[in-house]
């Protein structure tokens, strides 16, 4: 499953600095069980709206690891709080088939 969410950089702060907030949280929660990546993208023409993706193998493995939450974790996105908005998007089911391009190339791909 995938677990999507906006963020808004407030006047006066970077994407910059929140992608290094960004990675050091990540760090910590890839360490989770069921944890598959993360990823963290800018919108096209607007700097400061980010998106960003955390994989995970089930919504029960994301629970458990938000549950289990690093202190640290809780630090980092506090320390955020006041440079950021989020909006949470939403979980998705991973679809039962998908379809992926590596390097031009489409392959078939089933979980």
């Amino acid at each position: 499953m995938i677990y999507l969410f906006e963020v808004h950089i407030r006047p006066g702060y970077s994407a910059e600095k929140y992608g290094a907030a960004w990675i050091e949280a990540s760090e910590i929660i890839q360490r989770a069980p069921g944890a598959r990546g993360t990823r963290l993208h800018r919108a096209i023409g607007d700097p400061n709206r980010l998106l960003a993706i955390a994989s995970w193998e089930s919504k029960e493995a994301r629970d458990a690891a938000d549950r289990a939450r690093d202190p640290r974790v809780d630090a980092i996105i506090k320390a955020e709080a006041n440079y950021v908005d989020i909006r949470v998007i939403g979980e998705f089911e991973d679809p039962d088939w998908i379809v992926e391009s590596q390097h031009g190339v489409g392959a078939p791909n089933t979980p």
